[in-house]
């Protein structure tokens, strides 16, 4: 699996050259947006972990403590351990160093109007306790799942089109489907290029329903971000395929 993520760090590294961007970019279905100004976007956090008409559900404490599963694998050097305080972050640090967070949120179905329009749509019902482990009712979740992202990047463009800065080569990831802790899940994110060349923003979530909470687990590399972000690209590349395996293992 690792040598899959591999060639997924040099096609960032050929994102980072305007050729780069020209032959990759493709892959991921992108779309070009033109915006007005050079602003750094700073609504680039709330927007990525918690769509419009959304409403996220408190946390006493750091979520974190109650969910990271045992026998994490991590980089050599590496320490991954739930961030002090009661915010829901998941620090990730070499060396005594912190080089990123990750954040967790939990917003519960009732609360969240686009999730349920999906649900009904897919035959899910409000509040069900469905047996995911069958996989008619696990397809239907995962539809679900991906119409709620779709109406996400949907959402994220628009406003990317109105505050990111000059011409911006927008691309979503395509979604993928992932289990998380045995439940429907979905792996999803986005890509913002500079069209002169160089990474503007690059964010990388994972969702999962349980049949009454959505689960939203993110990171990224934005400089515009305050939390749930690294400082520098080469390190979310090389922990991606570990936080894949930290999601696929959470204890939901």
């Amino acid at each position: 699996m690792l040598r899959v993520y591999h060639l997924f760090i040099a096609v960032i590294l050929l994102l980072l050259m305007p050729v780069g961007a020209k032959f990759v970019l493709p892959y991921f279905a992108g779309t070009k947006v033109e915006t007005k100004n050079q602003a750094t976007p700073t609504a680039s956090k709330t927007a990525t972990q918690i769509a419009a008409g959304e409403t996220s559900q408190p946390t006493s404490g750091n979520l974190w403590q109650k969910v990271l599963g045992k026998n994490i694998v991590v980089p050599s050097g590496w320490q991954v351990i739930p961030c002090q305080g009661n915010a829901s972050l998941l620090c990730v640090s070499a060396q005594g160093e912190v080089l990123g967070t990750v954040e967790i949120s939990v917003s519960q179905v009732r609360k969240n109007p686009n999730l349920q329009k999906h649900l009904a749509d897919a035959g899910v019902p409000l509040d069900s306790k469905l047996d995911y482990k069958n996989s008619a009712n696990h397809s239907k979740a995962i539809t679900a799942l991906k119409a709620w992202a779709g109406d996400y990047y949907t959402s994220l463009s628009k406003d990317r089109q109105k505050s990111n800065g000059n011409k911006i080569i927008f691309a979503t990831h395509p979604l993928e489907e992932i289990s998380i802790s045995q439940l429907p899940g979905i792996r999803y994110g986005f890509t913002g290029i500079k069209a002169e060349g160089g990474l503007q923003e690059q964010y990388i979530s994972y969702a999962a329903f349980d049949g009454n909470s959505l689960y939203i687990i993110s990171t990224a590399f934005d400089p515009g971000a305050v939390t749930g972000k690294f400082e520098k690209l080469e390190n979310l590349v090389i922990f991606q395929p570990y936080l894949s395996a930290i999601a696929e293992n959470l204890n939901l």
